[in-house]
Order: C-alpha cells, then sequence, then structure tokens
C-alpha cells in the first residue's frame, strides 16, 4: 500500500514592518531672538508632525519669570512626555540703548518640568540635585541620566558630577562621578550603556587652559548600568571640539558636526572596530537654500531617517525667516535625501535645546 508523504513548505521570510510616522511628533523650544518694546518673551514648544510637515505652537515652559527664558537645558522623551531639565535663566529684555545688552543670564536652573504632549499638560518634576546647563543627558531603562555640565554663571570648567531620575519614585539619585570634568558634551544610549562624548573635558588636577590641546575632549565616559560605573573611551570623538548631536539609529550612532559647524555637508557614522567616525555613503548634501545664513540646526531620528530642522534668514527680508526639513533615510542606497516645503516665518526665533521624538 503506497504512503503519501507530506512535503513541509519552506516558511516564507516576514515582510518588514510597515513604518508609521503618524505615531511621531517632534517636540522644539524657541524663544525670540529680541524682545519687543511691549511684548512678554517665552520659551514657546512647537509640534512637528511628520505626516504632514506641519509646525504647531502647543505650549510655553511655565514656572519661569516673567520675560525670562531657558537656554541650555535638555529635552528627553519617555512615553508621551517631554522632560525639560536644567538651563540656565536669561532676562530678555528690551535694549535701552546700544550700549545695554539684550540677554542677561541670571542663575543655573535646577528645575525640571515634565510636559505631556498627547494631553498638552505640564507638572512639576523633583529638582535636580545639582543645578547645571549644558549637559549630556539620556534615557536607558525608562530612567533618565544628566552628566557634566556647568552649575555656576561664572563657572570656567565643567563638573564630574551624575545623577539619575527615577519617574517611578519621582526622585534623583546620585551616581559615581566621571573621571574628567565635561560641559558642552553629548549624551547618548547606545548597546544598553550611556555614552558622554567629547565636550570642554579636563582632568580635575589640570590647570585649565582653552588654548591647550586635551585628550579628554576626544574621549568619551561610558557608565555601565548594571555594574554602576563609569569607564573611558579614549578617541571615540576624535575632535577637540564638542559634537553637536550624536543619535542611535537601529544601532548605529550618526552625527553630523560639532558645535561650531553643526552641519559639515555630510553625516558621519560611528565605526566601533576601528573607533573612528566614517562618511556615511550618499550622504554628501548641499541644500538649495546653503546661500542664506543659517540660523540653528537640531536632527532627530524617525524610525530609521534622520529629520534635519533648520532655519535660516532671508537675506532679502531681513524680518522674516525660512524654517526647513531635510530628511536622509539610512536605508537607501541611492537618492537618499528629500527636501520638503519650506515655511516662512515672521520674525527671529532662537533654537534653545536640541529637539526630541516622542511616540504617541
Amino acid at each position: 500500500m503506497g504512503s503519501i508523504s507530506s512535503q513541509r513548505r519552506s516558511a516564507s521570510p516576514s515582510p518588514p514592518p510597515v513604518f508609521n510616522s503618524s505615531r511621531y511628533r517632534v517636540i522644539a523650544a524657541f524663544c525670540p531672538k529680541e524682545a519687543g518694546p511691549s511684548t512678554n518673551v517665552f520659551n514657546c514648544i512647537q509640534c512637528y508632525n511628520p505626516c504632514n510637515n506641519t509646525w504647531e505652537h502647543v505650549s510655553i515652559i511655565p514656572n519661569l519669570r516673567e520675560n525670562h527664558v531657558l537656554k541650555g537645558f535638555v529635552m528627553v522623551s519617555l512615553g508621551e512626555s517631554v522632560y525639560v531639565i536644567g538651563g540656565r535663566l536669561w532676562n530678555k529684555r528690551k535694549p535701552r540703548d546700544s550700549n545695554e545688552v539684550p540677554d542677561v543670564d541670571v542663575e543655573v536652573s535646577a528645575l525640571v518640568l515634565r510636559y505631556n504632549v498627547r494631553w498638552n499638560k505640564w507638572s512639576k518634576c523633583a529638582s535636580l540635585g545639582t543645578p547645571r546647563y549644558d549637559f549630556a543627558c539620556c534615557v536607558c531603562n525608562d530612567k533618565i541620566y544628566v552628566a557634566g555640565g556647568k552649575s555656576g554663571l561664572n563657572s570656567t570648567r565643567g563638573m564630574t558630577s551624575a545623577e539619575v531620575y527615577d519617574p517611578v519614585t519621582g526622585r534623583w539619585t546620585d551616581l559615581p562621578s566621571m573621571s574628567s570634568l565635561r560641559y558642552k558634551c553629548v549624551g547618548v544610549t547606545w548597546q544598553g550603556q550611556i555614552y558622554v562624548v567629547g565636550g570642554f573635558a579636563e582632568k580635575d588636577d589640570s590647570v585649565p587652559n582653552m588654548l591647550t590641546f586635551s585628550p579628554q575632549r576626544c574621549s568619551a565616559e561610558v557608565f555601565q548600568v548594571g555594574a554602576e560605573k563609569w569607564d573611558l573611551e579614549a578617541g571615540m570623538w576624535q575632535l577637540d571640539v564638542p559634537p553637536n548631536q550624536i543619535v542611535d539609529v537601529d544601532g548605529k550612532l550618526f552625527s553630523s558636526g560639532d558645535c561650531l559647524n553643526p552641519w559639515k555637508g555630510h553625516i558621519e557614522a560611528y565605526d566601533e572596530n576601528l573607533n573612528m567616525w566614517t562618511e556615511v555613503d550618499g550622504s554628501r548634501f548641499n541644500p538649495p537654500i546653503s546661500a542664506m545664513e543659517r540660523l540653528y540646526l537640531t536632527m532627530a531620528p524617525i524610525g530609521t531617517q534622520l529629520y534635519f530642522f533648520a532655519g535660516y534668514r532671508k537675506a532679502e527680508e531681513p524680518t522674516k525667516t525660512l524654517s526647513v526639513v531635510y530628511i536622509f533615510d539610512t536605508l537607501a542606497t541611492v537618492d537618499a535625501w528629500r527636501s520638503l516645503e519650506p515655511t516662512e516665518e515672521e520674525g527671529e526665533n532662537e533654537l534653545c535645546s536640541h529637539c526630541c521624538v516622542v511616540q504617541l
């Protein structure tokens, strides 16, 4: 009697998940470049929708003095909320004469605020243990880590101190100190660890001298979350000028420039085997309106794409600015760049902190 043998079908590979950008929002904070004679000045929170390339004014940062704004703070996201952390409080005022300085910094802030993007609601969190600005910050395992920065208005050096915020307990906890004083450093979570990269860095016992090369500026401090200790990664940044931003996209670190030149004309990716940054193929890009004066540039990872948000001053109309979005597809082999329709705005705004991405 013959038998019928059943043939196994090989499972066809499942299609890649469809990326849905409608769940994402980009949050950025701006303030007017100059105060008007009769207008109040504040930090404006704007929300970008990648589905329709639109910005919307959604709120202002509360709990600040009248006509004061925050700069040098950090915004990070956890769940549907954005946390506004630290910074330096500035008095924005209209100069009475040409000799008066329009912006005066008045204090370093320990303020921590939570903004729920979906419900447009603010709440106050526990303050930082140490007030700070120009510091590194990132999120790992649903906790917020901060490190370095400056704690005084007249400080010429950074700090080694670090702390972590647990939103469940609502408390900040001190962490072991880094090996180097750092400010203008960049924080990024990568491979489950906290990386504090570059910055104006030096040993605590060194003689302060901005003109002298310091190998610490080219290094990174890596916090091992499980072991609760810092390791030094020598040469990870390669430049003695602090990075502008470093972001993780699908397990790779990307950068577009430093704090003096936030756009180098291309994107670089970090090669951990060579311990160096290399140019990403196809990432060279000359914006069509690059002849205009660029006012700001900030970068946001959404899926496998890098969104670059830039502001330009219009040469023929100095009172107006252009807001432009450029998108780089990190997986594309050709034609990786797209430029979206620019938006014209009245007046000039300052970017007060790098943007952050919220997933709703």
